[in-house]
């Protein structure tokens, strides 16, 4: 028995259950929670939402928290220290580590985009995501010397960091501010709860191709051609599209 495949085990149990904790409450969010509090008046938000949301927020800042870091220690040790992401023999290149690099800085380019020029249409996001997606798969399988698993896995665990990015600077210190403001019984800003629901948005968006990329060992059916995993993107993020919809039509008693 190997350190490593202890570590590599303990690791998965974190990843999927904090991930199953982190993913569950971003779908409660936005496709329960949200149109449920769209029915409550002021009042009744006033007692709920600040008993309701630091609870829910605490679970779900955490599970990102430790989805992400155990995601990061999983991507070293199965894929580059286990070279699971390189065609046969080859090993990490400057280009290999270069993609680890968008990886981590990622999120800064995000959060700029969709700030700036992103911010003008809310399909602009998803139509720009698409594009990037098929052009890091490009130069991660042509350049890079990534199989199939291997640029698959860094394009999954992009939108993970840009996912956790959004949960701790952006989501969570936003709601701190609007929960406060509701709690008061004061109108919270209306750009912060715009900006909160959009990233929250976009988290969800993206954790659909994460967790078709986090399978990616019994996904192979994909590995013949690279713009095949683009394909599957874009349609998760045409299905997703229509979860948002049954949710607004989902009904109480």
């Amino acid at each position: 028995m190997q350190a490593t495949d202890v570590l590599q085990s303990l690791f998965r149990w974190i990843h999927v259950v904090t991930g199953i904790l982190w993913i569950g409450m971003l779908y409660f969010f936005n496709w329960v929670n949200g149109p449920f509090m769209a029915t409550l008046d002021g009042e009744t938000k006033k007692k709920v939402v600040p008993e309701l949301m630091p609870r829910a927020l605490f679970w779900f800042r955490w599970g990102a928290a430790f989805t992400w870091v155990t995601g990061v220690l999983l991507l070293l040790l199965v894929f580059y220290h286990e070279g699971a992401a390189f065609e046969g023999t080859k090993g990490p290149n400057p280009a290999a580590w270069a993609s680890l690099a968008i990886v981590f800085v990622s999120p800064f380019f995000y959060d700029a985009l969709v700030k700036g020029p992103l911010s003008k249409s809310p399909r602009a996001p998803a139509l720009f995501g698409v594009f990037i997606v098929a052009g890091l798969t490009y130069l991660m399988a042509h350049q890079a010397g990534f199989g199939f698993r291997g640029y698959v896995i860094h394009i999954g665990a992009m939108f993970g960091t840009i996912m956790a990015f959004n949960v701790w600077f952006r989501i969570w210190p936003a709601q701190q501010k609007i929960i406060t403001a509701v709690k008061a019984g004061t109108p919270p800003d209306a750009a912060l709860v715009a900006m909160a629901g959009a990233r929250s948005k976009h988290n969800t968006y993206m954790s659909i191709p994460l967790v078709l990329a986090m399978l990616n060992a019994h996904s192979t059916w994909m590995a013949s051609q690279w713009w095949i995993f683009t394909v599957a993107v874009a349609v998760a993020w045409i299905g997703t599209q229509h979860l948002y919809k049954k949710a607004a039509k989902v009904k109480g008693f």
